[in-house]
């Protein structure tokens, strides 16, 4: 790998580790925490790629992407983040950066998107320029709850960005609560078509064919999202099937949602193969809450925010309070954890929000036990073959990037560390021992995976 890289990050560490990663692959780094700078860079000349962070001291990274392309369109720009949003993953795609990587990132993996990069900087034709960034509706940026760090949301994230603005039909498919109908909508307002009709239809809008061409009418040539499309009956289906086929010119674009896997459907003669190919042009599976644990206090302190502006006394969760919410199964998804922290936001006898307080409200609903992440006696080993499949399957039949080896490794190892640092009290000598490293090994992990050690209870 050869060329020079320009590096914009406010944190020191992350600086120095690029650096030295990209000299030792054979680049010429400069490195600096100043976007004036980065820019100052650029028109002078220097530079084969731009590596930046996105909230800098001086300025939003994101912003300044228009006018590296109006001065360079032949410059690629990598995108690095910890606001872990779908905001960040759109906003890049829409600024036309070369590619976005959430933080924390796998080094290996943004090593193989910097030298493909810089190979194809040679190739300036293959690259659109794009000078301007589009504004999305300011209402959605501040409500949209589509919050994540886990590898599964960061994956769904970009597969959003990178459907936007096709045409393709858009099958997203999850349990109800996961969010399905706000990716549709962030999908639409998002997208070239945000100026027209946004209409949801549901089966009773699709039993007449009075009610067919009302919906044809009011979408125009907006976005049709055909609501839990599974419950159609044969006779609705057998309606949709004709109503795409008449679609001409000017057609809205169809998105659909469902709860349940329509192939099985198939398989079972209820739901028909005809329909099925023509709405899943791409599919987006959402994952349930159980199965992006790391994400539930980072929607917990969303929502606690969302509160607080709306009126409702200022709130924090105690540790106690993140424990039993960490634990719980939510089976009612993001929805469930919204509709909690809502009431938790007015009912707590306190500032900070007690574990008293979390199980009186979760008391009188469903599932409140500990969430078993899968089957009862489930192995390990299918747990984890399920999870990783379900990575797979995020990626509507593409690959995922290079590099899964050692972000799947990265995934799992954070997440041992931190309950073996719980179980053991924060103490890192027993914690080695427990696991069975050197505590030297065990101190570096604790560094570079960026864990917080606290001492969150006693020992036994």
């Amino acid at each position: 790998m050869d060329g020079t890289v320009l590096v914009a990050d406010d944190d020191r560490t992350i600086r120095t580790v690029l650096t030295q990663a990209l000299t030792r692959a054979g680049c010429k780094v400069h490195a600096t925490s100043s976007l004036m700078t980065l820019q100052r860079w650029v028109e002078e000349g220097k530079g084969d790629l731009v590596i930046t962070d996105v909230i800098m001291p001086d300025g939003n990274g994101i912003e300044q992407l228009p006018r590296i392309s109006q001065l360079r369109p032949e410059l690629p720009v990598i995108v690095i983040s910890a606001q872990n949003t779908i905001m960040t993953a759109i906003q890049a795609t829409e600024a036309d950066a070369w590619d976005y990587l959430p933080k924390p990132f796998d080094l290996p993996d943004l090593m193989k998107r910097a030298a493909k990069a810089l190979e194809t900087r040679r190739k300036p034709a293959s690259r659109p320029v794009v000078t301007s960034i589009t504004q999305p509706p300011r209402e959605v940026v501040d409500d949209l709850p589509l919050v994540g760090r886990t590898t599964a949301m960061q994956s769904l994230y970009r597969l959003v960005a990178r459907v936007m603005n096709t045409d393709l039909p858009v099958l997203i498919t999850g349990e109800s609560g996961t969010g399905k109908s706000l990716i549709a909508k962030a999908i639409h307002d998002f997208s070239d078509r945000r100026e027209q009709p946004f209409v949801v239809a549901q089966a009773a809008d699709l039993a007449t064919p009075e009610g067919i061409a009302s919906l044809k009418n009011r979408a125009r040539s907006g976005t049709l999202v055909l609501d839990e499309v599974a419950d159609y009956d044969e006779e609705t289906q057998a309606s949709l099937v004709r109503m795409i086929d008449g679609f001409g010119e000017g057609a809205p674009r169809l998105m659909a949602t469902s709860q349940v896997d329509l192939t099985r459907r198939i398989e079972d003669g209820q739901f028909r193969q005809a329909l099925y190919y023509r709405l899943g042009g791409v599919t987006i599976p959402v994952p349930p809450l159980r199965e992006r644990v790391e994400d539930i206090l980072l929607l917990a302190e969303h929502f606690l925010g969302r509160a607080s502006r709306d009126g409702a006394p200022p709130r924090n969760l105690s540790p106690e309070a993140k424990e039993l919410m960490r634990a719980y199964s939510w089976p009612g998804n993001v929805r469930q954890l919204e509709n909690t922290i809502r009431r938790l936001s007015v009912t707590a006898s306190g500032d900070d929000i007690s574990r008293a307080d979390v199980e009186l409200v979760l008391g009188n609903q469903p599932a409140a036990e500990p969430a078993r992440g899968g089957p009862e006696g489930e192995k390990l080993s299918a747990s984890v073959a399920r999870h990783l499949q379900r990575y797979f399957d995020l990626h509507g039949g593409a690959l995922p990037p290079p590099g899964v080896y050692q972000r799947i490794l990265r995934e799992i190892e954070a997440p041992l560390l931190e309950i073996a640092l719980d179980a053991t009290g924060g103490n890192q000598a027993r914690c080695a021992d427990l696991l069975g490293i050197n505590r030297n090994t065990l101190r570096k992990k604790i560094t570079d995976l960026d864990i917080r050690v606290t001492r969150r209870r006693k020992l036994m």
